[in-house]
């Protein structure tokens, strides 16, 4: 083979000098049909040239075709990858003229292969692609989309493809050429094909599977490139009206990447795309039974709770069909249909109205029968998340804490203390802190619950998820908090159970102190309060053997440390009520042991306390 290919390329080269066609030709197709790799021993790119200057269409088809096929190795296309062979083949690339619906065939076969050519010379070679754009070259490639293609015959589908092709392989270079592209009003020319394609989608499926790519590329170089608002709107129809799963897969991609603008977002729902793709969705959801049907499936269903994130979308589609849609959905035995409805209802719930209208229209009853079902380790975590998420939502408003309550969301959602998947601990933990907000009995109630805290414990020591450390402290200093906070020195005996239980945990008191460290304000403010509960109550009486056993354990933790260290690294920062506070639990700390009082001098917080700022300011008004 090697020897036939020797004599091939010696021919090709005395073919060359002499400027003989006839000859040439024939070798040509020859190079072009066999499969030997020409790899480094051949150096052809000189010839090729030399018959690319000859005035002569059928000869340029032959060597474009030709420059094509050898391209495809790394090697020949290191070769090519000059300016002179790049600016030639250029020079020949023109739109085919047509009159009366038909075109010279030559013509179209030889922007065809050209096509071919430079693609594959562009293709992974970035030499390539700044040469084309050094000599202005792209200008005249995206010039070809500019030929309307009727898809009537063979020839035109491959042109359809390679131009695109091309396009491609040189877009995804440096996001310098994207952006050159953008100003060459590509996007404008591609939205004119698509917008073509909209009355008959399906006769125009190959001119749409080429065209969508670049488009595609143009949004992964680009970063916040936004199409015009004419082109979503096509796209959007397009996923309407089509019926091959790649292109919708196209359309769906390019239309999660422009909803993450909120414009966007309120532009789609206007345009009626969340209720498109729920009847779509419907319509096939029985045939969704292979991994690239369960694909587009959630990509589907992504776009539709991406664009409820928009809070003008989210409003607006409140008052449209959607809104009963989605709950139906939480009907649906398919599990991306019911999480789908599940999150879109959590995107909805975030206005109070709305969520007080939900828990009214018993939305709230079926999330909940939803969750006794799938609250256990063996469940679907993207679905217990979500629920999770749209529950705590619901549970915001004030009127709605009661029924949620009684409806016996906590009792549903404790035995979830099991699961340890982060992401599903983050959303428990803080919808049981929504839950307690405000209502004293739960709160009292929680705070016994030895296993409930211990866990608490457990993972504000241990998690190395952030979310789940703050939310495991945030919630033992809520339940302090919403338990006793309304409770004075005056009236009946209070009821010290819950405070004595949580002081008996190993390690509560200490995650609390800990807190007064964290870098939130917020939580440092919490804990303040918390503690100050704490202290308050224990040492009110102070022959209670607790009341030493609190002391102990606040000398344990440090307590002195977290305090001198909050002061030092956040003094300047605190606000009124923070600095408020830790005058109240200073105070109380100084009524405690006189081994509390020493430590606190030990850490020199009392003078420490005068260098606040805002305490400062109060002291020489």
């Amino acid at each position: 083979m090697e020897a036939e290919m020797d004599e091939i390329i010696a021919g090709l080269k005395t073919a060359t000098i002499e400027k003989c066609p006839e000859r040439a030709l024939p070798l040509l197709k020859q190079i072009s049909d066999n499969d030997t790799n020409l790899g480094e021993k051949y150096d052809i790119k000189g010839d090729l040239l030399e018959l690319l200057q000859m005035d002569d269409s059928k000869m340029h088809v032959q060597v474009a075709r030709c420059i094509a096929e050898v391209t495809k190795t790394d090697n020949q296309r290191a070769k090519f990858s000059h300016q002179d062979v790049i600016r030639r083949l250029t020079e020949l690339l023109r739109v085919p003229s047509s009159k009366e619906n038909s075109v010279d065939p030559i013509a179209l076969e030889l922007c065809t292969q050209l096509c071919r050519a430079l693609g594959n010379i562009c293709y992974a070679n970035d030499d390539a692609r700044t040469i084309i754009k050094d000599i202005g070259a792209d200008e005249r490639i995206f010039a070809l989309l500019e030929y309307d293609v009727d898809m009537d015959d063979e020839d035109r589908e491959q042109f359809v493809r390679v131009r695109c092709g091309l396009i491609s392989n040189y877009l995804l270079g440096s996001d310098d050429l994207a952006e050159r592209a953008v100003e060459l009003k590509v996007i404008e020319k591609l939205e004119r094909i698509l917008t073509r394609c909209l009355a008959d989608v399906d006769k125009h499926e190959e001119l749409l599977l080429s065209v969508l790519p670049p488009l595609s590329i143009l949004t992964e170089q680009i970063s916040d490139l936004c199409f015009p608002a004419s082109l979503n709107r096509t796209i959007a129809k397009l996923l309407a009206r089509c019926t091959n799963p790649d292109i919708a897969e196209s359309c769906l991609a390019l239309l999660h990447y422009e909803a993450q603008n909120d414009d966007v977002k309120l532009l789609l729902a206007e345009e009626g795309l969340c209720e498109t793709i729920y009847q779509l969705l419907e319509k096939y959801k029985t045939f969704a039974n292979t991994d690239e049907a369960r694909v587009l499936m959630k990509l589907a269903c992504d776009l539709i709770v991406l664009i409820l994130t928009g809070d003008k979308s989210m409003h607006f589609l409140y008052t449209t069909p959607l809104l009963k849609c989605m709950e139906d959905w939480l009907d649906s035995y398919d599990v991306e249909l019911l999480t789908t409805g599940v999150l879109a209802l959590g995107n909805f719930a975030r206005s109070d109205s709305h969520c007080i209208n939900m828990v009214e229209n018993k939305i709230m009853h079926k999330l909940l029968s939803i969750l006794a079902k799938n609250n256990g380790t063996e469940h679907q975590m993207t679905l217990q998340h979500a629920l999770l998420s749209t529950l705590k939502n619901l549970v915001i408003p004030k009127p709605n804490k009661a029924a949620v309550i009684e409806a016996g969301l906590v009792d549903i959602i404790l035995p979830m203390l099991e699961i340890h998947q982060p992401p599903v601990v983050f959303k428990l933990l803080g919808t049981l802190r929504m839950t307690v907000d405000g209502q004293e009995k739960l709160a009292s109630e929680l705070l016994q619950n030895e296993k409930l805290v211990k866990q608490l414990v457990y993972w504000s020591q241990t998690s190395e998820f952030t979310g789940v450390l703050g939310e495991s402290l945030r919630l033992m200093a809520w339940l302090i908090k919403h338990a006793y906070q309304h409770k004075g020195n005056d009236g009946p005996a209070m009821d010290d159970t819950g405070l004595r239980k949580f002081v008996a945990i190993e390690g509560a008191v200490a995650s609390l102190v800990g807190m007064l460290a964290s870098t939130h304000l917020v939580m440092q403010n919490e804990a303040l309060i918390a503690l100050s509960i704490l202290t308050t109550i224990f040492h009110s009486n102070k022959k209670s053997e607790d009341s030493g056993t609190l002391d102990r354990l606040l000398i344990e933790a440090g307590v002195g440390s977290k305090l001198a260290e909050q002061i030092t690294l956040n003094g300047e920062s605190m606000t009124k009520e923070i600095v408020e506070n830790l005058q109240t639990f200073v105070k109380q700390l100084h009524g405690g042991s006189e081994s509390l009082v020493t430590h606190l001098r030990e850490h020199n917080i009392d003078e420490l306390l005068k260098t606040i700022p805002s305490l400062v300011e109060y002291c020489t008004l």
